[in-house]
């Protein structure tokens, strides 16, 4: 039987080489922020001929106003824009464009998101992933103990620098979609570890005399291995089918959710675990 306990300075190993481009990347050149944090213009129309979406793509991408992600379809002739923050002239280029190309379209409503209002998101999404880290080490820490709550929030820290760092390199853009991908992320992978750490409690009530912690662990860990690989698998499954079938304007989020998921199976088998054991190791050495 592996023992992934015995090796787990090679998984902290791979999680820095994972992690450390990214936090470079994320030094360097930061995240590609979208309208939601940077501000910018929500355009809505209805286009009388309704035309098919990459077409009103290729309008709003032609006079360089946004990406052809931020273009929504609303019903069936109505659509979403979103572009960076527009001027008046700007705003009122694009409509007439979009009136010309599309033959014909009627403005539903042109709302500016100004960057106070991106900042204030992007403050109440730190303040949700951090709300949410805390209120799981409380739960965990009282279900279990808190060397486990704070193995788990290592853990969480580690999916997050992982999506972030991925996301930093290719620069693929962060909207608010994003922030949910991530919290959705953090309940799936601390899930997970839930599961591991009932098991360890279950065992260590029946703990064998002479069984070392490290093996008990491990022993744990195989015994609620498969369930894990089950669950990341039809998971997988499902996103791999939105994300090549699906449209492209949820293509960020299903990527976030993938990259996540993947990190967060790796991080509740190879690195929470062996981290408690460490921190166990590291009081029993203090006591003695």
């Amino acid at each position: 039987m592996f023992n992934f306990i015995k090796h787990r300075k090679i998984w902290y190993i791979i999680s820095i080489l994972v992690i450390l481009p990214g936090l470079v990347s994320l030094a360097l050149q930061g995240l590609n922020l979208g309208i939601d944090f940077t501000g910018g213009n929500l355009v809505e129309i209805r286009a009388e001929k309704g035309p098919d979406i990459q077409e009103v793509r290729g309008v709003v991408e032609g006079l360089g106003f946004g990406a052809s992600r931020n273009v929504q379809k609303s019903g069936d002739s109505d659509y979403l824009v979103r572009t960076r923050e527009l001027s008046e002239d700007e705003s009122a280029t694009l409509i007439s464009t979009l009136d010309e190309k599309l033959g014909g379209v009627t403005l539903l409503r042109n709302d500016r998101v100004g960057p106070v209002m991106g900042r204030e998101l992007a403050v109440k999404a730190l303040l949700a992933l951090v709300v949410a880290s805390i209120m799981m080490l409380l739960y965990i820490s009282y279900r279990f103990e808190l060397k486990q709550g704070i193995a788990a929030i290592i853990g969480l820290l580690h999916d997050i620098l992982v999506v972030l760092g991925i996301f930093s390199i290719l620069q693929l853009e962060v909207d608010s979609a994003f922030v949910a991908a991530i919290l959705t992320v953090i309940g799936y992978s601390i899930n997970d570890t839930i599961i591991i750490f009932d098991r360890i409690r279950e065992n260590l009530k029946n703990r064998k005399k002479g069984e070392m912690l490290d093996e008990l662990v491990n022993n744990s860990i195989w015994q609620t291995l498969a369930r894990s690989i089950n669950t990341v698998l039809t998971t997988m499954l499902v996103l791999l089918a939105l994300y090549f079938l699906g449209g492209t304007t949820i293509k960020t989020f299903v990527l976030a959710m993938i990259i996540g998921i993947i990190s967060g199976a790796y991080s509740s088998i190879c690195n929470v675990s062996p981290v408690w054991v460490d921190l166990k190791l590291m009081d029993k050495k203090k006591r003695a």
